[in-house]
This record gives C-alpha cells, structure tokens and sequence, in this order.
C-alpha cells in the first residue's frame, strides 16, 4: 500500500486518527502569537490559479508565499457552511462534532440575539473542543475573537467556547447572542455607531478593472435569475435597504475585515506572550457564487476585490503586529457546482436538473393511505417533507415511530425508494450508512464522505447521490453547493508565516488536517482523539 493509500484510509470514521501530541520546534517562547484563520465561504481553489496574475493583494500574497497544498478536500458529504466550519479549527469531521448540516447547526430558540431581530444562535449541538480549547488550556491568557457575516460561520469555528463571536445582522450592525453574554461589549458599540453598511446606499458595483481585463462574458441570462445579471449593480438609495442586502455586494468582505481588525486593537491580540486566535469568515464569495455562478465576470471581480480588500487588512494587521508573530491559515467551507447551462471551466457537459419530487409525492401517498400520519407532501427551503419522512436533498430520514406504529416494514421501504431513485436520471447511487461501511474508502471517496457525515441510520436512512456536476431541482434559480462529489469539495489549503515551509504540495490534505498542524505550530496538544493528522511537509 502506497503513503498515499495509507493516509486517505486512516481518515476513515472506522480509523480514527489519534492527534500525535504537538512536535517539538524550539523554545515555546519562539510559538507565533497570533493564529490567524480565515475561511472564504465559497472559495474554489481554481479562482486563485485562474486569476493569479490579476492578484496584488492579499490573496496574491498567501497563495505565492505560502505553503498550498493543490489537493486539498472538505472530506465530508454535505458540504455546506455549519458542516465545513465545524472542520476547520476541531479537526473533526461532522460525524463527530455533532454538525451535519446547515439545518441542525446553530439556530437556538433558548436564546436571543443582542440589540438585533432575528433567529437566536450557539453552538449547542457542536460536540468536543477546537484549537481555542487546546490554547486556552494550556495558558489562560489566551485572547479570542471570531467575526462573520453569517452566524454558524463565525459560531462553529471557535465550538463551544464562550468567547467573542459577532455575526452581521441585516439591519447594518454586529451582534451576538445571549449565549456568550448580555450586552456587546464597548467596541463593538462603538464599531456599530459608525452605520458604516448604511453609507454604501447608492453606491454601484462596478469592475475593479478595465472590461478587457476580463474575459467571461456580461449578459449570461442564467445568473440572478434572469434579473439584474448586467454590471452595474447598484445598492438601493436608503441606508436602512442598503445594510439588508449588503452581502450580496464585495464591501461586505471589507466591512467584515474592518471589524475584526477593530477587534484586535480593542482586545489586544497577538500582544503576546501567549498564542491568541482571530477567526476570520468572509461570505460575499459565497452570496456572489450563488447568484451569478462560479463563471460569471461578477465572481471574477469579487475575488479580485476580495484580494485587495484582504491585502490592505493584513498590511494593517502587520503594521500593528510583527508579521513573525503571526501564522495564517487559509480554506474555504465548500467549494461550487456551475450552472448546468454555463460550459467554461469544468466538464459539466450533460448535467441536468434532477427532479425527485415525483418519488417523494408517491411515497407521501402510500404512506399516506397506510395510515401513516403527517402533512402529506410539502416543499419548503430545499426539504421535501412528507408523510412519515423528510427527504433534505440527499439525505432520507425516516419517522421511525411512526412508520411502526402504522406496521411499515422500514427495510422494504427503503429497498424499493432506493430502487425509485436509481431509476432518476441523474441520479449515480443511493446507500445505507450500513452498507457503506464495507466499502473501500480508500478508493471510494463517496462513501467515504458519507461516512464522515453519518455513524448509522439514525439520521440518514438512505443517502442518495447525484452524478457529478447536477443540480437537484429547486424553485430558487442559485448555482449551488451541498453534494460529495469533487465540485463542491474542492477547496484551497493554505500556510503562511514564519513557521511555515512555502511551495506547492500535491499531497492528499483535508481541512481536518489544519488543526492539528497549527496545534503542532503553536506548541499545544489536542485534548481529545482527531480525524485530522500533521501536515509535517509544510512546517519549518
């Protein structure tokens, strides 16, 4: 068996890798102060070898002077932002951290939003410790702050730990829940009293650079649902309706950084002596990516506006902080499928629309006049609900008790929807977690990935799969992201800083393995068993 084979098979959930303790690299004193962790949502790695000669900013900077590993995976089936930001800083994958998918990720109604409407938020289903717990165990001292768009983005890197964790809100302001506190502390007041996310009412997106220094083509009907996909693309006039839809705009990214660069002067971090965390998420990639597809001039223009908006954060994070001080790590939560009718980079020639609503509403139906109790068939948000059973795209679940109570023989059921599915174009396989368990994960990366979603059939009676490159059939007209397959597991892995070995790194590497390369970085020992392993190539 290869090195290769070896270390893809000990990523299994059947063989978990036990975190060697952190490698010894000198005096503790010469540790970084500062871990800096930044999750582009969205982020495909192809953006920045496609766009590598137009990046003068941050991007640039990490992706020539870091260490990149090319063939780097969120190995997890359900790659959605709850699932992919729960990898990041645990080391574990979704199986076991509790988070499976963006529906059962940190929504809360025990809890309540600060000084902002909306959904109360926490990471109460997030199970273990991340790389704040192991530093925070080992010295106290330690400072952290985490600082997104989207609440399980900047929730589920940090865990459970009750540190300083802000979210946007759409009414222009950063907030958090009850969960960590009872007010906003000064800072964040005082950042929110700015109404920064108000002064872009009115202002238009236009390119960064000249048109002909872009080569996808403007009028692509396909992006935004057919409405607005023409730049310019202007923010509404008033400020209250400017702060609401600013995440679908690039200074949303900026306004993130602002904030959390306010963050580190307020709270000190990387002063040292200890090592402090600053957890990064940036979401307009994500947004953009769905309204206008991985292929559109829009994305291309963000990314560039990304990388400079980036750029001009880590020049003043490092005119405030000694940049020898500081260890980056770079990674997106999922990668992006394109539009079945766009055809410029990847070979999704063929790929359809897959429509299994008419399976789910015969299955209603039976059930229905079995005595099955329930709604009958519904859609809503991407979940097909039925009677005695839900059906998220890709994973079936069953109302077990109900299905009982009503005599359904549960194996025969699944049997013969299996047998429904397969016969939907579109559809590549439709497993048990059971079965799954017997398969070679080594050179079944499917299998493999559901398995680091789900331990048994508790949740997932079946778990259906599209062929790479389709879409599952949806009433909103967004590119999207969420399957197994390559497209939208794909993501970039990156290193940068003192400790850290540049070049390009072909090695298979998953984002669990960040964790416990940054805990060897550092100097700390994970507290609990990791799926992750060292990445020992890329450390000094």
């Amino acid at each position: 068996m290869t090195r290769r084979m070896k270390n893809i098979l000990l990523s299994t959930v059947l063989a978990i890798v036990v975190a060697a303790p952190a490698q010894s690299q000198g005096p503790d004193t010469a540790r970084p102060k500062l871990v800096l962790f930044i999750t582009i949502d969205a982020m495909r790695p192809d953006y920045l070898s496609r766009f590598e000669a137009q990046l003068t900013g941050g991007l640039g900077r990490l992706y020539r002077g870091g260490a990149v590993f090319t063939n780097a995976f969120q190995d997890h089936a359900i790659t959605e932002t709850a699932p992919g930001h729960s990898a990041t800083m645990s080391g574990r994958f979704p199986v076991h951290n509790g988070i499976s998918s963006n529906s059962a990720g940190v929504n809360d109604t025990t809890v309540t939003l600060i000084n902002a409407p909306g959904l109360g938020a926490s990471p109460f289903r997030f199970r273990g410790t991340t790389l704040t717990d192991w530093l925070i165990a080992k010295d106290p001292r330690t400072r952290v702050l985490s600082a997104s768009r989207k609440d399980r983005a900047a929730i589920l890197p940090i865990g459970r730990s009750k540190q300083p964790v802000f979210w946007y809100s759409w009414i222009g302001t950063f907030t958090t829940s009850t969960y960590y506190g009872a007010a906003l502390p000064d800072w964040v007041n005082a950042f929110n009293a700015r109404r920064i996310p108000g002064s872009f009412a009115g202002r238009a997106w236009q390119l960064l650079l000249p048109e002909s220094a872009y080569s996808e083509p403007d009028s692509v009907p396909i992006e935004s649902g057919g409405i607005g996909f023409l730049f310019p693309h202007v923010e509404p006039g008033t400020p209250d309706s400017a702060a609401a839809v600013l995440a679908e705009f690039p200074w949303m990214d900026e306004l993130t950084l602002n904030f959390a660069l306010a963050g580190v002067n307020a709270l000190n971090l990387g002063t040292g002596p200890q090592t402090d965390v600053l957890a990064i998420s940036l979401s307009t990639t994500d947004a953009v990516g769905h309204r206008y597809g991985p292929d559109s001039r829009e994305m291309h223009d963000q990314i560039l506006r990304l990388d400079r908006s980036l750029g001009a954060f880590l020049d003043s994070l490092f005119r405030i902080r000694n940049a020898k001080d500081v260890v980056i790590a770079l990674t997106a939560d999922h990668g992006l499928t394109p539009f079945p009718e766009v055809h410029a980079h990847d070979p999704n020639t063929g790929a359809i629309r897959v429509d299994v609503r008419p399976v789910l509403e015969r299955l209603s139906n039976s059930l229905a006049q079995a005595g099955v109790p329930g709604k009958g068939f519904r859609y809503a948000f991407g979940v097909y609900e039925g009677n005695g059973f839900s059906f998220d795209p890709g994973v079936l679940e069953l109302d077990r008790p109900a299905l009982a109570a009503a005599r359904i023989n549960q194996d025969s059921l699944v049997r013969a929807l299996r047998a429904e599915f397969l016969r939907v174009p579109g559809i590549a396989r439709a497993d048990k977690i059971s079965e799954l368990t017997r398969a070679d994960t080594v050179n079944d990366r499917i299998a493999r990935r559901w398995l680091h979603m789900f331990a048994d059939e508790s949740k997932a009676a079946l778990v259906v799969t599209l062929a790479p490159y389709n879409y599952w059939w949806s009433s909103y007209p967004s590119a999207q992201h969420g399957s197994p397959n390559d497209p939208d597991a794909h993501v970039p892995i990156i290193f940068y800083g003192n400790a850290i070995k540049p070049g390009r790194y072909g090695e298979f590497a998953r984002v669990v393995d960040m964790a416990p390369t940054l805990a060897a970085i550092v100097h700390v020992t994970p507290q609990e068993k990791l799926d992750g392993r060292i990445l020992q190539n890329a450390i000094r």
